[in-house]
């Protein structure tokens, strides 16, 4: 039943974005929101929470969830990052499986199930990255498909997209809309997903080190809000004072961080105020701090802090934050 303060042609689909790492998924989204809402970068495993990204065609409410990258891992960090991608299937009425036109498909398709070692609702498979190749018309792909419902029987369509292009992505939108339920809008207040901003922050510092670090270092820094809060005075406009920990697992990483001179981490900061200012739509005042957090990919308390509970297969992991 529809809410009476609703207009009675709403309509509302939660959709889950899935795949492996590096497929496309945020930029998708990003694609479809019209905003960089969700962080991008190069490296895999960019992505570690799942979380809502909401945006309104006519009458109907789009929930995307995005999801970390599916992958075969033992370490504890990474089996939360496949748990995250798990539980973002909750409650979706589709599923939206990525697949990288630019690699092999079957395998991908088969790693992902084992992967995920679960039975998927109704699925729609994407193949994206479509610009990369010189002529996806000229592929197979239904024939690919119906050998992809060999294994994923709930698969019933599939888009072939390109976020950078933009190809078939007003048709995957019009798709979604119409496989949408009457329904309330679950976001009355505007809200572009069921993250605060301190979460977005958080992530959008993250994405500047992961652009601007080489190597694996990316891959050991995490990032903690320590302090958000509103200085604006009355009749002013918005001004927010933040203040980060960016974390690290060795000592030595601690100076690659900061860089020459402050110059590395000047850089982190810049880059990552004028993302968040655009966000808050206010001037932002950003401190960042360098903190060695030995092995913190293994400790509980910095797991949890910045949302990755417990997985399923979970082992025991350290309590104290460290």
């Amino acid at each position: 039943m529809l809410l009476t303060d609703q207009h009675p042609h709403n309509k509302s689909i939660m959709v889950s974005v899935l795949g492996a790492p590096n497929v496309g998924k945020s930029s998708m989204i990003n694609y479809l929101m019209g905003m960089d809402l969700t962080v991008v970068t190069k490296k895999p495993q960019t992505t570690r929470n799942k979380f809502h990204c909401v945006f309104t065609v006519d009458r109907t409410e789009i929930v995307l969830v995005d999801t970390p990258g599916v992958h075969k891992s033992n370490m504890e960090f990474n089996k939360r990052l496949n748990e995250q991608a798990k539980e973002g299937t909750e409650g979706a009425d589709i599923n939206l499986l990525l697949i990288d036109l630019s690699r092999e498909i079957l395998p991908q398709v088969k790693d992902f199930i084992e992967l995920m070692d679960m039975e998927l609702g109704r699925t729609w498979v994407i193949f994206s990255k479509a610009d990369r190749i010189e002529d996806a018309t000229k592929l197979p792909l239904a024939e690919v498909f119906a050998k992809i419902q060999e294994v994923i029987p709930a698969a019933d369509k599939f888009f072939v997209v390109s976020s950078k292009t933009g190809d078939n992505m007003h048709e995957l939108t019009g798709a979604i809309c119409d496989a949408a339920l009457p329904g309330p809008h679950l976001y009355l207040d505007g809200s572009v997903s069921n993250k605060n901003e301190r979460f977005f922050a958080c992530e959008y510092i993250r994405e500047q080190a992961f652009q601007l670090l080489k190597d694996e270092i990316p891959y050991e820094v995490a990032v903690l809000i320590d302090e958000f809060k509103d200085v604006s005075k009355k009749d002013e406009d918005r001004q927010s004072h933040i203040s980060a920990s960016i974390l690290v697992n060795r000592p030595s990483q601690r100076g690659i961080v900061v860089g020459s001179k402050g110059a590395m981490i000047k850089e982190i900061g810049t880059r990552s105020r004028h993302k968040i200012e655009a966000m808050t739509g206010g001037k932002v005042h950003l401190n960042l701090h360098v903190k060695v957090s030995p092995k913190w990919f293994k400790n509980n308390f910095v797991l949890e802090e910045i949302g990755l509970p417990r997985a399923v297969n979970s082992a025991r992991v350290w309590r104290n934050k460290g």
